[in-house]
């Protein structure tokens, strides 16, 4: 499935990403919501992942698959119960302003 971006979050993308890698994560929150938006699209919506896919998939981006993996549950990108994640469709996604 394509995402049609706007030419920011393109921009985003192109400074922080080397082909699949994550270069590093960005500090500013908005950044960082483009680029856990884009890494949540690894994952496949209906399907439960353990924490070790959870991180398998996250490792092939970046090797800090902890903080990242943390932060698609803050940003609620996913959900975690009992050691379990899953993927939010991307019409519950909250805007950057919404999340505390």
């Amino acid at each position: 499935m394509k995402v049609k971006l706007d030419a920011w979050e393109e921009k985003v993308l192109k400074n922080f990403l080397d082909g699949v890698r994550l270069i590093k994560i960005p500090a500013s929150r908005k950044k960082r919501l483009v680029i856990l938006r884009w890494l949540v699209r690894k994952f496949e919506t209906e399907i439960t992942y353990t924490e070790r896919e959870v991180n398998e998939i996250i490792a092939r981006h970046h090797s800090d698959y902890a903080t990242l993996r943390c932060e698609l549950i803050g940003y609620q990108l996913m959900e975690r119960e009992r050691g379990f994640y899953w993927r939010l469709p991307a019409v519950l996604w909250k805007s950057e302003s919404e999340i505390q």
